[in-house]
């Protein structure tokens, strides 16, 4: 049996400029940072030919053609498996859906653990690559490339977004005072509600293809506020880094109308009034996790907890994906 994890992820400043929409070009930029949260997934050789899958739904087929998750069955055609002979089962520590890329951790954790199985290695790069391709070239999801690099690499990471779609990542250079106050004071709420990024993406990408005048200003200047916020970080200015988190907000939420909600906008001011610097909502928008930086953590936590949001916990994740077990 073959384990490997893959770990979910924030969006640290610059988000969105990583389409390919916008970076081929202009050149994206942005700072994401992997959580101790993660996709599980867990391959195994059965008795029987076949292919037995367990994620939210049950599948067994008997061809690859035949099976309905699109991203096992592109993973599996890749492989390039004869006659397979595999059971795939999926387990997450949050939900999908909630703007903390779980499908770039799934397809990540998913191609590892295929390629542990096959006996092959695969590096950190490689495997991004390849689960970009699997997701945007072959499935034609309207979706930017940094879930699939950060579930691979781990890390506080800057990654630069070529205009020829190449990606450099590089490790954000902060101090270790800066990185115990970020897992102190980022604090991360669910708002309850789950969405596909696919229809707030896909908007995004009509309007850069288009060269929109409104869309392509945003992104340009969520870009600059990325490269101001890796600044900050790396000179322990995390209360600047909250009020820059605040500027992006609100310059996210003109993107699209399905950025936020009347409700999601109270729980914000909420926040603000009750010790949060700044926030926004993680990954594309709709839903998902609040995420703030606090100068006061103990009132934030009690204004959200009393307005009915949950609260989940995470340090940082330096390891990206890995086998958890190989036997």
């Amino acid at each position: 049996m073959i384990i490997v994890r893959s770990p979910l992820r924030i969006t640290l400043g610059g988000g969105g400029t990583d389409l390919a929409s916008y970076y081929e070009d202009h050149e994206g930029f942005l700072i994401a940072a992997a959580i101790d949260k993660y996709v599980y997934v867990t391959v195994m050789r059965p008795f029987t030919e076949g292919i037995y899958l367990k994620y939210s739904q049950l599948e067994n087929v008997e061809k690859i053609a035949d099976v309905h998750h699109p991203i096992i069955r592109e993973a599996l055609g890749i492989m390039g498996f004869r006659t397979p002979q595999v059971e795939i089962t999926t387990l997450a520590d949050i939900p999908a859906g909630t703007g903390l890329g779980s499908s770039g951790s799934f397809t990540t954790a998913l191609l590892k653990a295929l390629y542990t199985h096959r006996k092959r290695h695969i590096h950190q790069e490689e495997l991004a690559e390849l689960a970009c391709h699997i997701e945007i070239d072959r499935l034609g999801e309207p979706i930017g490339k940094q879930d699939q690099y950060i579930a691979a690499v781990g890390g506080l990471t800057c990654f630069t977004f070529h205009k020829d779609g190449k990606v450099t990542a590089t490790p954000l250079k902060i101090s270790m005072e800066t990185m115990f106050d970020l897992e102190d004071n980022l604090l991360l709420f669910f708002t309850g509600f789950s969405r596909s990024a696919s229809g707030i993406l896909k908007d995004q990408k009509v309007k850069s293809q288009q060269n929109d005048a409104d869309m392509m200003a945003n992104l340009h200047y969520v870009k600059d506020l990325g490269w101001r916020s890796k600044v900050a970080l790396e000179e322990g200015d995390t209360k600047l880094f909250g009020e820059l988190m605040h500027e992006h907000w609100e310059h996210k939420k003109r993107r699209s109308g399905g950025m936020s909600n009347p409700q999601i906008d109270e729980w914000y001011q909420l926040a603000i009034d009750s010790g949060a610097t700044g926030g926004k909502l993680v990954g594309a928008g709709g839903g998902g996790f609040l995420m703030f930086m606090a100068n006061d953590r103990t009132q934030l936590r009690k204004a959200m907890a009393g307005a009915g949001l949950e609260e989940v916990r995470f340090k940082f994740d330096f390891e990206g994906a890995k086998v958890m077990m190989s036997s």
